[in-house]
Protein backbone atom coordinates (compact mmCIF):
# COMPACT_ATOMS: atom_id res chain seq x y z
CA UNK A 1 0.00 0.00 0.00
CA UNK A 2 1.32 3.69 -1.12
CA UNK A 3 1.44 5.77 2.04
CA UNK A 4 -0.87 8.85 1.40
CA UNK A 5 2.00 11.30 0.79
CA UNK A 6 3.09 9.79 -2.40
CA UNK A 7 2.93 11.80 -5.61
CA UNK A 8 2.90 10.30 -8.69
CA UNK A 9 4.94 12.22 -11.34
CA UNK A 10 3.75 12.11 -14.67
CA UNK A 11 5.45 13.33 -17.87
CA UNK A 12 3.08 15.14 -20.37
CA UNK A 13 3.59 13.28 -23.43
CA UNK A 14 3.30 15.52 -27.09
CA UNK A 15 0.25 13.74 -28.62
CA UNK A 16 2.43 14.77 -31.98
CA UNK A 17 5.84 13.08 -31.86
CA UNK A 18 8.34 14.42 -34.31
CA UNK A 19 11.97 12.74 -34.87
CA UNK A 20 14.84 13.06 -36.52
CA UNK A 21 18.38 12.19 -35.99
CA UNK A 22 21.31 13.65 -37.80
CA UNK A 23 23.55 11.69 -39.70
CA UNK A 24 27.13 12.05 -38.21
CA UNK A 25 29.00 10.88 -41.60
CA UNK A 26 27.52 12.72 -43.45
CA UNK A 27 28.48 13.27 -47.36
CA UNK A 28 29.88 16.94 -48.32
CA UNK A 29 28.58 16.65 -51.44
CA UNK A 30 25.43 14.30 -51.64
CA UNK A 31 22.90 17.31 -50.16
CA UNK A 32 23.90 18.89 -54.41
CA UNK A 33 22.07 15.78 -55.74
CA UNK A 34 19.47 14.85 -53.27
CA UNK A 35 16.52 17.06 -54.68
CA UNK A 36 17.27 14.78 -58.24
CA UNK A 37 16.97 11.24 -56.46
CA UNK A 38 14.19 12.47 -54.35
CA UNK A 39 11.57 13.03 -57.95
CA UNK A 40 10.11 9.86 -57.70
CA UNK A 41 9.10 10.69 -54.10
CA UNK A 42 7.95 13.87 -55.27
CA UNK A 43 5.60 12.75 -58.06
CA UNK A 44 3.64 10.53 -55.75
CA UNK A 45 3.43 12.76 -53.05
CA UNK A 46 1.50 15.16 -55.44
CA UNK A 47 -1.06 12.29 -55.50
CA UNK A 48 -0.72 11.95 -51.61
CA UNK A 49 -1.46 15.40 -50.86
CA UNK A 50 -4.74 15.48 -53.28
CA UNK A 51 -5.92 12.56 -51.84
CA UNK A 52 -4.72 14.24 -48.28
CA UNK A 53 -7.09 17.45 -48.73
CA UNK A 54 -9.82 15.18 -49.83
CA UNK A 55 -9.80 12.84 -46.82
CA UNK A 56 -9.79 15.96 -44.71
CA UNK A 57 -12.60 17.18 -45.80
CA UNK A 58 -14.21 14.17 -45.18
CA UNK A 59 -12.91 13.85 -42.13
CA UNK A 60 -14.31 17.37 -41.24
CA UNK A 61 -18.12 16.10 -41.58
CA UNK A 62 -17.49 12.76 -39.99
CA UNK A 63 -16.00 14.73 -36.71
CA UNK A 64 -19.05 17.45 -37.24
CA UNK A 65 -21.95 15.11 -37.21
CA UNK A 66 -20.05 12.20 -35.01
CA UNK A 67 -17.06 13.72 -33.11
CA UNK A 68 -15.03 11.16 -34.36
CA UNK A 69 -12.16 11.07 -37.02
CA UNK A 70 -12.41 7.71 -38.18
CA UNK A 71 -9.39 5.48 -37.81
CA UNK A 72 -8.52 4.98 -41.22
CA UNK A 73 -8.66 8.18 -43.00
CA UNK A 74 -6.65 9.58 -39.75
CA UNK A 75 -3.79 6.35 -39.97
CA UNK A 76 -3.84 7.53 -43.66
CA UNK A 77 -3.13 11.43 -43.29
CA UNK A 78 -0.82 10.60 -40.71
CA UNK A 79 1.40 8.39 -43.03
CA UNK A 80 0.96 11.38 -45.49
CA UNK A 81 2.87 13.50 -43.56
CA UNK A 82 5.69 10.80 -41.82
CA UNK A 83 6.41 10.31 -45.75
CA UNK A 84 6.69 13.81 -46.47
CA UNK A 85 8.86 14.88 -43.51
CA UNK A 86 10.96 11.96 -44.23
CA UNK A 87 11.22 13.08 -47.97
CA UNK A 88 12.02 16.60 -46.74
CA UNK A 89 14.22 15.86 -44.02
CA UNK A 90 16.53 13.84 -46.38
CA UNK A 91 15.87 16.02 -49.48
CA UNK A 92 15.70 19.97 -48.96
CA UNK A 93 14.15 20.88 -45.43
CA UNK A 94 16.76 19.57 -43.22
CA UNK A 95 19.13 17.57 -45.17
CA UNK A 96 19.91 15.41 -42.23
CA UNK A 97 20.41 12.02 -44.16
CA UNK A 98 21.99 10.62 -46.78
CA UNK A 99 19.52 7.33 -46.26
CA UNK A 100 17.05 7.23 -48.63
CA UNK A 101 13.26 7.07 -47.58
CA UNK A 102 11.46 4.37 -47.42
CA UNK A 103 7.78 4.57 -49.85
CA UNK A 104 5.52 3.49 -47.41
CA UNK A 105 2.99 5.53 -45.08
CA UNK A 106 4.02 2.81 -42.22
CA UNK A 107 6.01 4.23 -39.32
CA UNK A 108 9.68 2.87 -39.19
CA UNK A 109 11.90 3.22 -36.41
CA UNK A 110 15.26 2.17 -38.68
CA UNK A 111 14.60 5.62 -40.11
CA UNK A 112 16.39 8.34 -39.04
CA UNK A 113 13.50 10.92 -39.61
CA UNK A 114 9.60 9.86 -38.67
CA UNK A 115 6.86 11.35 -36.46
CA UNK A 116 3.65 9.76 -34.15
CA UNK A 117 0.26 11.76 -33.84
CA UNK A 118 -1.60 9.74 -30.96
CA UNK A 119 -5.58 8.51 -32.57
CA UNK A 120 -7.89 10.89 -30.38
CA UNK A 121 -10.56 8.72 -29.59
CA UNK A 122 -13.32 11.76 -29.75
CA UNK A 123 -12.75 15.28 -30.97
CA UNK A 124 -14.66 18.53 -30.07
CA UNK A 125 -17.46 19.34 -32.99
CA UNK A 126 -17.67 22.87 -32.33
CA UNK A 127 -13.86 23.14 -32.69
CA UNK A 128 -13.41 21.58 -36.19
CA UNK A 129 -15.51 24.79 -37.22
CA UNK A 130 -12.57 27.08 -36.41
CA UNK A 131 -9.26 25.64 -35.48
CA UNK A 132 -8.17 25.16 -38.70
CA UNK A 133 -8.51 28.73 -39.71
CA UNK A 134 -9.27 30.87 -36.81
CA UNK A 135 -7.84 29.74 -34.19
CA UNK A 136 -4.56 28.57 -35.75
CA UNK A 137 -4.01 32.06 -37.64
CA UNK A 138 -1.21 33.15 -35.11
CA UNK A 139 0.57 30.15 -35.51
CA UNK A 140 -0.05 30.51 -39.14
CA UNK A 141 1.67 34.63 -39.16
CA UNK A 142 4.85 33.30 -37.34
CA UNK A 143 5.30 30.13 -39.23
CA UNK A 144 4.72 32.05 -42.73
CA UNK A 145 7.23 34.77 -41.61
CA UNK A 146 9.64 31.96 -41.27
CA UNK A 147 8.98 29.53 -43.86
CA UNK A 148 7.37 32.01 -46.54
CA UNK A 149 9.59 33.60 -49.41
CA UNK A 150 10.25 36.95 -47.30
CA UNK A 151 14.11 37.83 -48.36
CA UNK A 152 15.58 38.84 -51.59
CA UNK A 153 11.68 38.54 -53.22
CA UNK A 154 12.95 40.93 -56.56
CA UNK A 155 15.11 37.91 -56.96
CA UNK A 156 14.19 34.43 -58.19
CA UNK A 157 11.38 32.94 -55.83
CA UNK A 158 13.12 34.40 -52.84
CA UNK A 159 14.61 33.17 -49.81
CA UNK A 160 13.04 32.34 -46.60
CA UNK A 161 14.49 31.57 -43.16
CA UNK A 162 14.35 27.84 -43.42
CA UNK A 163 16.11 28.16 -46.86
CA UNK A 164 18.62 30.25 -45.17
CA UNK A 165 19.76 28.19 -42.21
CA UNK A 166 20.27 25.05 -44.75
CA UNK A 167 22.49 26.83 -46.99
CA UNK A 168 24.23 28.05 -44.35
CA UNK A 169 24.40 24.11 -43.03
CA UNK A 170 25.17 22.94 -46.18
CA UNK A 171 28.17 24.99 -46.92
CA UNK A 172 29.51 24.36 -43.32
CA UNK A 173 29.14 20.89 -44.17
CA UNK A 174 31.12 20.82 -47.56
CA UNK A 175 33.75 22.86 -46.35
CA UNK A 176 34.16 21.37 -42.97
CA UNK A 177 32.38 18.06 -43.35
CA UNK A 178 30.50 19.21 -39.91
CA UNK A 179 26.64 20.11 -39.91
CA UNK A 180 26.73 22.63 -37.12
CA UNK A 181 24.46 20.81 -34.51
CA UNK A 182 22.80 24.52 -33.11
CA UNK A 183 21.45 24.82 -37.05
CA UNK A 184 20.33 21.58 -36.64
CA UNK A 185 18.45 21.48 -33.65
CA UNK A 186 16.82 24.81 -34.85
CA UNK A 187 15.50 23.50 -37.98
CA UNK A 188 14.12 20.83 -36.45
CA UNK A 189 12.40 22.86 -33.69
CA UNK A 190 10.77 24.95 -36.68
CA UNK A 191 9.70 21.90 -38.41
CA UNK A 192 8.27 20.33 -35.26
CA UNK A 193 6.07 23.38 -34.90
CA UNK A 194 5.08 23.16 -38.34
CA UNK A 195 4.11 19.55 -38.47
CA UNK A 196 2.48 19.83 -34.93
CA UNK A 197 0.12 22.82 -36.82
CA UNK A 198 -0.68 21.09 -39.71
CA UNK A 199 -1.85 18.34 -37.06
CA UNK A 200 -4.17 20.63 -35.31
CA UNK A 201 -4.94 22.14 -38.68
CA UNK A 202 -5.85 18.93 -40.59
CA UNK A 203 -8.57 18.40 -37.15
CA UNK A 204 -6.66 15.65 -36.34
CA UNK A 205 -6.07 16.75 -32.36
CA UNK A 206 -7.66 19.13 -30.49
CA UNK A 207 -4.80 20.33 -28.19
CA UNK A 208 -3.70 23.67 -29.09
CA UNK A 209 -0.22 23.70 -30.13
CA UNK A 210 2.74 25.34 -27.84
CA UNK A 211 4.35 28.44 -29.06
CA UNK A 212 7.87 27.27 -28.74
CA UNK A 213 10.62 25.62 -30.45
CA UNK A 214 11.38 22.28 -28.89
CA UNK A 215 14.73 22.33 -30.60
CA UNK A 216 16.55 18.84 -31.06
CA UNK A 217 16.15 15.42 -32.87
CA UNK A 218 13.84 14.03 -30.46
CA UNK A 219 10.49 15.42 -28.43
CA UNK A 220 11.43 17.13 -24.70
CA UNK A 221 10.64 14.95 -21.75
CA UNK A 222 8.06 16.99 -20.52
CA UNK A 223 5.60 19.03 -22.83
Amino acid sequence: MEPENTVKSVSAVNPVRVRGDLDPELSRWMWLVKWILAIPHAIILIFLYIAYVIVSVIAFFAILFTGQYPRALFDFNVGVMRWGWRVGFYAYSVLGTDKYPPFSLAADPDYPADLEIDYPEQLSRGLVLVKWWLLAIPHYLILGAAFSAGFGEKYSGGLNLGNILVLIAVVALLFTAVYPKGLFDFLLGLHRWAIRVGAYASLMRDEYPPFRLDQGAREPENN
